[in-house]
């Protein structure tokens, strides 16, 4: 663990099943509700899993849980906010456990520096991302062709947050076709990697995502 300036303390927990890290964010989302322990961040690439959150419509699932599971998909019913997404390799996933009341954040606010902060990773790498009215996350391409290349999905109990943000580094995006990501029909997705023509390792990405978000979140 790396305590950070910012009073972050980031936990790098490598490939990992959504499963565990999800036990971990609640362990950790009681202790910092508790005032245990101060914020931390939770930085993971999961194994192949589809979540769906509060709003989550199973017909946007476009493969039956059986055939899913036959596949080595996993497949969830979560707490955080939003509809249908896909984790997997190549895919950087933090989930930010922070006392949104110390840091002066309203929800909107909070979700809006997640995408600040993912918007900065993006521009560190020459690429200009930005927001879509209506629809959260961070999105690249003209007016209208739209690709999602970070989701956001999050839950606030107690003021603390948990869950978080998906970022597509070099994920195989073919596997997003299990699904209608995010419940979006005429936009697509992309990642880091397809915009640069090249592999992006996430080992690139994990210390800029951290500075991006040590400014983002920066206590008011």
């Amino acid at each position: 663990m790396q305590p950070t300036a910012s009073r972050l303390t980031v936990e790098l927990r490598g490939r990992e099943r959504f499963a565990d890290t999800w036990a971990r964010q609640l362990e950790l989302h009681v202790q910092r509700a508790a005032g245990e322990i101060g914020d931390r961040l939770l930085l993971v690439e999961h194994e192949h899993v589809v979540t769906l959150g509060r709003h989550g419509e199973q017909s946007n699932l476009l493969l039956s849980e059986a055939l899913l599971a036959d596949s080595g998909v996993d497949l969830h019913r979560i707490e955080r906010g939003g509809d249908i997404t896909y984790h997997g390799p190549g895919q950087l996933v933090g989930y930010p456990i922070i006392s949104l009341r110390e840091r002066g954040l309203s929800v909107h606010q909070y979700v809006a520096a997640l995408e600040q902060a993912l918007i900065g990773v993006a521009a560190h790498f020459g690429i200009q991302a930005q927001r879509l009215a209506g629809l959260n996350g961070v999105w690249v391409g003209a007016d209208g062709e739209e690709e999602k290349l970070a989701a956001i999905g999050v839950a606030i109990r107690r003021g603390v947050s948990y869950h978080g943000f998906a970022l597509n580094v070099s994920t195989d995006l073919s596997h997003f076709n299990l699904i209608v990501p995010c419940g979006i029909v005429d936009r697509g997705v992309t990642s880091l990697s397809a915009l640069l023509g090249r592999d992006v390792s996430l080992d690139e990405v994990i210390p800029v995502a951290v500075a991006e978000l040590e400014q983002a979140l920066a206590p008011a």
